[in-house]
């Protein structure tokens, strides 16, 4: 019975409520052991009328086999299976060992299971309601709880509750962002209660001793007294309460028989808590079914159909702890024996290593093929384990090489970079082969790249690739590949950079062989910081064209970097195509951790080229996405991007709360403080904590927010800060030269930035794009004195392209339209100016809009011109059309978010909300309710009514 907690009851019967309404919500409980973790789970359990109850606990000693917890949880809703979208039916099906081969469980990606798990709840909750319960959370195998804490963020309208019982200082479900719920002691009034319960007699200074000593906890409250009384006297001295309580555990289990003893030791070394297996084993040490019946009996283990459980987890460890090593041995030992008798080979070589006290080859060889099984289904922090223990055990030092290096590449694979780099440090020198030292350097360099060690990175792998040049040429090339990113990300060394690059020479690679176009792609991009004549390469286009093929067959990591060489050289189409393609087959394959470096590069590339729209959708989703699968470096990309947006638009708190995002900190802006020009908008004063290019681009985005509004010398600092800094050498800086120009014009400081102009005429030479030669036209007008400016303004506007960058035409015809009006030509002005002004208003370019305005004014224009566009609220901002009458359902899509356009465009396709969710990794009842809010936006009720408005969806798709 639950005692106290009236408040924690509420909060749980909240949850209820709400999931009753078709809501979904999750929370975690936190608190030390005996606090009242699982008996508010219990409470929860009994409150659960209408809803279905699943329910899952960790078990210590199941914690390195893959997927124990989530099979526990979810085994009573495995039907609903064959709902589910294929890749993530397959996950689930290999890591259950349910598909017709392990390859089927996607193990590729480690989130997809997570969205599994997720559509698998909601197909349950099809039904009626669904409750989890998952107690001791903190022992679940990582596989589990990761996939767990993917779900548990994703859940939204499903009429799901989950609940987890986490023990304080653990680091499970701490940084989720969930929820939490701390629990403390009972009341003074309730702890008295529950020991008067217990022991009626006590005195009353024994029990306001115990009430200070355990600090309200109830199941002290509950043992403390036996003890007590067993031991005729007073609490004891300080001592931890834990310990205490496992002392009273330990006079229970040291009052029974020794086959009992036997019978709860074997217990609690098993997992599974399966009464046959547990017999089985306890059979081999001399105890049976009698012995069961007498820990049940003491209240030790409670039996339900075929599962034994605990009365606390307490209990279970202090029957293992307190038990001697050889017993201990001796269970685990006979456990392995059971387990090969019901053809569990994961679970018999995790026995048998644990029965292990030295080297043991055949031991070694069990558990090295749990390991690769744990792989093959996706389970890679099991992997790692295993394949560690496994090295530990082999008598054959070859075999142990091998398999640390599975064990160190698996830790990579499981997240866990820096754990892998210890163990790679260590092993590397006592490793002979050379395939398999330069798979170790890999794992450094990997972890190196986590740490922001991008010179240690580069050295670690080109290190490598030399040892494997001979014998593994396409690995050594694409090592050699990242070794020049790492370079090129290194603040100001372009000798790193040259080094990188002449080092893909010694491949000598024959040139039909697909690296070597992907090697002159990299030297292309490389050629302008390193001032190198381009004149002897191949075309650009061609060799392009050769490299996306060729990252097209190594794999979405091979596709990103080509994709990183080709946005360096200014083909934002082709960037933004390869990023459709990631994000396609990502979405087929269900490869959910390559989305985010896809829906990345599309965003940056949406709002560069214009389609605002599409930039924002994807930003949307890749934000989402890069939080769901901890990539924080993607993260900052996209939010780079998304500031750039924001600053297009003048929307000044989601520009700074984007650009915070990417990396950057900064002081409240002069605007926020009451002031509107002139005074400088705030010192950036953080450093990069993300990616150096969302980092760049959320600098250049500040930079460009503090234009628009007219703080030019905020602007121009922030320039000359990022242009001529450490990164100065990289594409955003690079790109960032026309605004830098504007900034030094405006001062009347043109002189000062010859040398960034300089180098931008240099780059859009070798990139040869007719936007970058647009933009250093209009520079050159800008620092041109006298009639030659209007030539160039002229060339700028004819180099153009009308259908894409419309921010950076208007900013021509604004910047020549200002030149006419200082001219006196106000006629010749006036057209230029209103072009510009009919386009800053149609992107929702608000500063830019109202600088044009207050320019056709002075050219003498009186009419009407426009009203500034509005967007939606900071950090939700609203798509619609670029025009429509007011009540339309064009007005009404004004108030469309990204994610209620995603999904709305899709579900006028003819696609299902199944497909939709599959498509999203959502579930189908939450986009059945993004679809229920968007349609009274649209004007319509259903989804068949979705085509009446579909010149609507087709202006927001295309509308910039």
């Amino acid at each position: 019975m639950l005692v106290g907690r009236k408040a924690e009851r509420a909060r749980i019967g909240a949850l209820l409520d709400d999931a009753r309404a078709g809501a979904s919500a999750a929370l975690v409980l936190r608190g030390e052991p005996g606090i009242g973790k699982t008996a508010l789970l219990d409470h929860a359990a009994e409150s659960a009328a209408g809803l279905r109850v699943l329910r899952a606990a960790g078990v210590e000693s199941e914690a390195e086999l893959p997927f124990a917890g989530l099979h526990q949880l979810l085994r009573p809703v495995l039907g609903r299976l064959p709902a589910l979208p294929g890749p993530q039916r397959r996950a689930l099906e290999g890591a259950f060992g349910l598909g017709t081969s392990p390859a089927a469980a996607g193990a590729g990606d480690r989130f997809l299971l997570g969205a599994a798990v997720l559509s698998l709840l909601a197909e349950a909750a099809e039904d009626g309601p669904l409750l989890c319960l998952v107690d001791d959370a903190q022992w679940l195998d990582p596989t589990s709880a990761q996939a767990l804490e993917f779900a548990a963020r994703r859940l939204d309208r499903e009429g799901v509750v989950a609940v987890f019982a986490v023990r304080d200082h653990s680091e499970v479900f701490s940084r989720t962002g969930l929820p939490e719920l701390p629990l403390s002691g009972l009341d003074d009034d309730s702890a008295l209660g529950l020991l008067s319960s217990v022991d009626a007699a006590l005195p009353g200074a024994v029990r306001e001793e115990l009430l200070a000593q355990t600090g309200g906890n109830p199941l002290a409250l509950r043992e403390l007294p036996a003890l007590l009384r067993s031991a005729r006297g007073r609490p004891a001295g300080p001592m931890p309460l834990t310990s205490r309580v496992l002392d009273a555990f330990h006079h229970r289990i040291r009052a029974l028989p020794a086959s009992a003893r036997a019978f709860l030791l074997v217990a609690a070394a098993d997992d599974t808590g399966e009464v046959a297996v547990v017999l089985r084993a306890a059979a081999e040490l001399g105890a049976g079914i009698t012995d069961l019946q007498s820990v049940e009996e003491h209240g030790l283990v409670s039996a339900a159909g075929n599962i034994l459980a605990f009365g606390h987890p307490l209990i279970r460890a202090a029957a293992y702890h307190g038990a001697p090593l050889a017993q201990r041995l001796g269970a685990h030992t006979a456990l392995a024996a059971a387990y090969s008798a019901h053809n569990d080979a994961d679970r018999r070589a995790w026995h048998l290593a644990a029965a292990a006290t030295g080297p043991d080859e055949a031991v070694a060889d069990a558990l090295a093929a749990a390991a690769g099984r744990a792989a093959a289904r996706g389970g890679h922090h099991a992997a790692a384990t295993g394949y560690e223990r496994a090295a530990r055990l082999s008598a054959d030092p070859v075999a142990a090489a091998l398999r640390t290096t599975l064990a160190c590449e698996a830790g990579v694979h499981s997240g866990q970079p820096q754990w892998a780099r210890v163990r790679a440090e260590h092993a590397g020198p006592h490793v002979d082969d050379p395939s398999l030292r330069a798979r170790l350097l890999e794992v450094r360099a990997a972890a190196a790249f986590g740490q922001g060690d991008l010179r240690g990175a580069h050295h670690l792998l080109a290190e490598g690739a030399a040892l494997v040049a001979s014998r593994d040429r396409a690995r050594a090339g694409w090592m050699l590949m990242r070794a020049v990113h790492a370079a090129w990300a290194t603040p100001t060394d372009l000798a790193l950079i040259a080094a990188s690059v002449d080092e893909l020479d010694t491949l000598d690679l024959p040139a039909d062989d697909p690296l070597t176009s992907v090697f002159w792609l990299a030297r292309w991009a490389m050629a302008v910081p390193l001032r190198r004549d381009t004149a002897g390469y191949p075309p650009l286009d061609a060799v392009l064209a050769r490299a996306r093929s060729a990252g097209a067959g190594a794999g979405p990591r091979a596709l990103v970097e080509v994709a990183s060489r080709a946005f360096v050289l200014g083909r934002d189409e082709e960037v933004a195509d390869i990023a459709a393609g990631l994000v396609a087959d990502a979405r087929t394959r269900g490869m959910l951790s390559a989305l985010p470096a896809g829906l990345g590069y599309a965003t940056l590339t949406h709002a560069l080229l214009g389609r605002h729209r599409d930039a924002l959708v994807s930003g949307d989703e890749g934000m989402r996405i890069a939080r769901d699968t901890d990539q924080p470096l993607w993260e900052s990309y996209t939010s780079g991007a998304l500031a750039h947006l924001a600053a297009v638009r003048g929307d000044e708190a989601d520009c700074r709360e984007y650009a915070e995002a990417a990396g950057v900190r900064s002081e409240p802006s002069a605007s926020q403080s009451g002031a509107r020009s002139g005074a400088p908008a705030g010192a950036l004063t953080g450093a990069p904590v993300g990616s150096l290019a969302g980092l760049a681009t959320a600098q250049a985005a500040l930079a460009l927010l503090d234009l628009g509004y007219g703080r030019v010398q905020a602007a121009f600092d922030r320039l000359v800060s990022l242009v001529e800094g450490p990164q100065g050498h990289q594409n955003v800086p690079v790109r960032s030269v026309p605004d830098l120009t504007e900034a030094a014009v405006r001062l009347g400081r043109p002189d000062d930035i010859a040398g960034p102009l300089a180098t931008y005429a240099t780059w859009a030479a070798a990139v040869r794009r007719p936007w970058s030669d647009a933009l250093l036209a209009r520079c050159r007008a800008l620092t041109t004195p006298g009639p030659d400016a209007e030539r160039l303004y002229l060339r700028a506007l004819d180099l153009h392209d009308p259908r894409q960058r419309p921010f950076d035409r208007a900013r021509t015809e604004l910047s020549f339209g200002e030149w006419l009006r200082r001219g006196r030509r106000r006629s010749d002005a006036r057209g230029r100016l209103a072009s510009a002004l009919r386009t800053f208003e149609e992107i929702g370019a608000r500063p830019w809009a109202e600088r044009a305005r207050v320019e056709l004014g002075a050219a003498g224009h009186t009419g009407h011109t426009g009203d500034p566009v509005s967007t939606g609220a900071a950090g939700d901002a609203a798509v619609a059309p670029s025009a429509g009458p007011r009540g339309s359902a064009g007005d009404a899509g004004v108030r469309l978010t990204p994610q209620e356009l995603q999904i709305t465009e899709l579900a006028a396709t003819g696609l299902s909300n199944r497909d939709i969710a599959a498509r999203l990794y959502l579930s189908p009842r939450t986009v059945a309710y993004h679809l229920y809010k968007a349609y009274p936006k649209l004007g319509v009720s259903s989804r068949g009514e979705l085509g009446r408005v579909s010149d609507v969806l087709a202006t927001l798709r295309t509308a910039r």
